[in-house]
């Protein structure tokens, strides 16, 4: 059994019991696996799920049933939810009207406990009475029909040995429940669901306490002790509001009630209608911890890696955001929470800078990062410590807040990876061109708008496949002398060959343009391979880290490729200086670019990192090969001659010597960074 820890403030009250939200359909095997070890993840142990009576009467729908109860059984405690009238045992043709035999519901039931008796303890009864989709009220004024029908069959519920639960309510209305009870219905009744979304599809949402404290007046002076419980909750992320859905959640495990079950797993499929109609209600598709393609929201994976008290945590950390002392600005990092943004904000917070740290959480490891920059500098605002806000590019206006009072401010929140925007191009256009859009815009309605650095990549550059290369021992070479001896410089033009190379290149001219018509203080950064402490690199991105991860962990390495391939690395501290110096002299390098990087006395093949790793480890795990990836690169690197003679900026820390730092930071760091870094990494807004 999951529980969440009490409220803060009442620590003996009772812990509510945390379950999910999850409708299933006849056929959906697959995706009942995929629930299975999801929750299994999330720890957590009860579902709610609806059984169909109009699926029973299905020709397929018995052997569905005979599949789901036992399987769904083997792995969690389930809650059955009993609804929708078969057509042909309604007085409308339709699945919400009401029977026209209301002890054919009680029947129906009868049928399937007997049959299924092993796998159930707890029975709801109907889902949202009061809800025109679930149960067409207009056909049954004052709710008499109802009555009878879930009266009778929670009697005969409680006669073969089960507990019941009264539909919940949506919204939540205590005369409802009053009516119930002049019925005579709660007499069989051993708890009550309320239903809950604030703010997503109710107004006035109060919270919790008032109207649950209503629901328990309302049993009380009915002579009833069932239980409240919360049998449905959730918030709806389409406006990309990954605060506001770990803020309901907590506030939802604290709400004082007996149960309570989230809704949901999944983002339901944007194919296919939701009961009211084909995107009729845009917020109805966005209400799980994980998006529709089963990739991780913030909500999950912080779920996933401490359970409700990491998300309790990280609540605290952007709710604990204060107003810089007065007359005090501070430096703005999007995607701040990231491997880059954690070493800006720590050089930064150690000057003496006020700085607010905006990302939407969507990394895995990130919320360590945090902690880490809390542990360190303090707790934020005037204490000297980072603020904290949980918010997506793709808000505008939660980047207008942000952006009130910056000095200066570093874009570095991106979706981050050649392979997830092959998979999703839409949202990697969302992220990386409509993201920086907003915060171009945001800042063009500044009365004096702060200097900007947007970090690039090299991707724009394309493949490179006219590069002539040739194979010199343990890496590839080019035969262009003078891109042996400096690398690839700002004049190559830009060549989108995937989907990321597009957006991010995209986002890089918008950048420019902005700088040169509008005149905000903006520069870009066209970055190589960076490196450091507090990255947790996947093979989607972040190869050095996620090699020397793997070596720690005795873990296979894949390589895509044959591994001559030759990247220029620049170890993080090298960049913050650069990031640090371009931005201070903003007023004479506006409007331009930078191909930032360790240049090629910083150059290694990937073959060459696991040859200096094994040196380091003593030893390597097994290595596979699999074929070239879209838009990879055999040779890229930076010439830096033009960022040299902006700032008179060079590398300072070695490639050997830079690799030995993050081994051995990742070494004494490693204890928990195994889960951290096997969770999904979609990086929305990450940098």
């Amino acid at each position: 059994m999951t529980s969440a820890d009490a409220p803060r403030g009442a620590p003996s009250a009772p812990r509510p019991l945390v379950g999910l939200v999850e409708w299933l359909h006849i056929g959906d095997r697959e995706r009942v696996e995929r629930l299975l070890a999801d929750m299994e993840a999330l720890g957590v142990t009860e579902l709610r799920t609806g059984i169909s009576w109009a699926d029973w009467h299905r020709p397929e729908g018995p052997e569905w049933y005979r599949w789901l109860m036992p399987r769904l059984a083997r792995e969690v405690n389930v809650l059955p939810c009993f609804l929708y009238t078969p057509p042909s045992e309604a007085l409308a043709p339709k699945t919400c009207a009401p029977p026209r035999n209301p002890k054919a519901y009680a029947d129906f039931l009868d049928v399937f406990i007997t049959e299924f008796d092993r796998y159930l303890e707890w029975v709801e009864l109907w889902n949202e009475p009061n809800n025109l989709s679930e149960w067409d009220w207009i056909m049954d004024p004052g709710w008499a029909i109802f009555a009878e029908m879930v009266g009778g069959a929670a009697y005969w519920v409680r006669r073969l040995g089960k507990r019941t639960v009264l539909g919940g309510l949506s919204p939540i209305d205590p005369d409802w429940l009053g009516l119930m009870c002049d019925y005579g219905v709660m007499a069989y009744i051993d708890a009550v669901g309320a239903h809950g979304f604030p703010g997503a599809l109710e107004s006035g949402w109060q919270g919790w306490a008032p109207q649950i404290e209503h629901m328990r007046e309302t049993l009380e002076r009915h002579g009833s002790d069932a239980e409240v419980w919360i049998t449905e909750t959730g918030f709806s992320t389409w406006h990309h509001d990954q605060r506001g859905q770990l803020r309901a959640f907590v506030r939802a495990i604290e709400a004082p009630v007996e149960r309570v079950y989230w809704y949901s797993m999944y983002d339901l499929d944007p194919n296919k209608p939701t009961i009211d109609g084909f995107h009729v209600d845009e917020r109805e598709y966005h209400f799980g911890v994980k998006y529709a393609d089963g990739k991780p929201k913030p909500l999950y994976h912080l779920w996933a890696g401490g359970g409700a008290e990491a998300v309790r945590h990280a609540v605290r950390l952007a709710d604990g955001r204060r107003a810089p002392a007065e007359g005090r600005r501070h430096t703005l990092i999007t995607g701040g929470a990231g491997f880059i943004g954690t070493n800006l904000a720590h050089r930064l917070l150690s000057e003496g800078r006020s700085v607010i740290i905006y990302d939407n959480l969507s990394r895995v490891g990130v919320e360590r990062n945090l902690r880490w920059l809390r542990d360190t500098h303090g707790d934020g605002g005037a204490s000297g410590g980072p603020s904290i806000e949980i918010g997506d590019v793709r808000d505008r206006y939660a980047l207008r807040r942000a952006l009130a009072g910056a000095d200066a401010v570093y874009h570095l929140a991106a979706q981050v990876a050649v392979t997830r925007s092959l998979d999703n191009p839409i949202h990697d256009c969302d992220v990386n061109v409509r993201g920086t859009l907003n915060l171009l815009e945001e800042m063009r309605l500044l009365a004096d708008p702060p200097p900007l650095i947007f970090t690039s990549t090299n991707k724009v550059y394309g493949d490179l496949a006219d590069l002539a290369l040739a194979r010199n021992g343990t890496r590839y070479e080019p035969l262009d002398p003078a891109i042996a001896e400096r690398g690839v410089a700002e004049t190559r033009p830009l060549d989108f060959r995937s989907p990321y190379g597009c957006s991010k290149g995209a986002a890089d001219q918008y950048v420019i343009d902005y700088a040169r018509t509008f005149g905000l203080p903006a520069a870009v950064f066209r970055m190589s391979c960076i490196y450091g402490p507090h990255q947790f690199g996947t093979e989607h991105q972040g190869w050095i880290a996620h090699f020397a991860i793997r070596v720690l962990e005795g873990r296979p390495i894949a390589i895509y490729g044959d591994g001559l391939q030759v990247r220029d690395a620049l170890y993080v501290d090298d960049l913050v200086e650069a990031l640090l110096r371009v931005c201070d002299d903003m007023a004479a390098l506006t409007g331009q670019s930078f191909n930032v990087g360790g240049g090629p006395a910083n150059a290694i093949s990937l073959v060459e990192l696991l040859d200096l790793l094994e040196r380091l480890h003593g030893s390597l795990p097994e290595i596979t090969y699999a074929d070239w990836r879209t838009g990879d690169q055999r040779y890229y690197i930076s010439d830096t001659s033009r960022l040299r003679a902006a700032i008179g900026w060079a590398p300072r820390v070695g490639v050997q010597e830079g690799v030995t730092r993050l081994y051995r930071w990742l070494a004494a760091t490693r204890r928990g960074l195994a889960d951290a870094v096997r969770g999904a990494d979609w990086e929305a807004g990450n940098g």
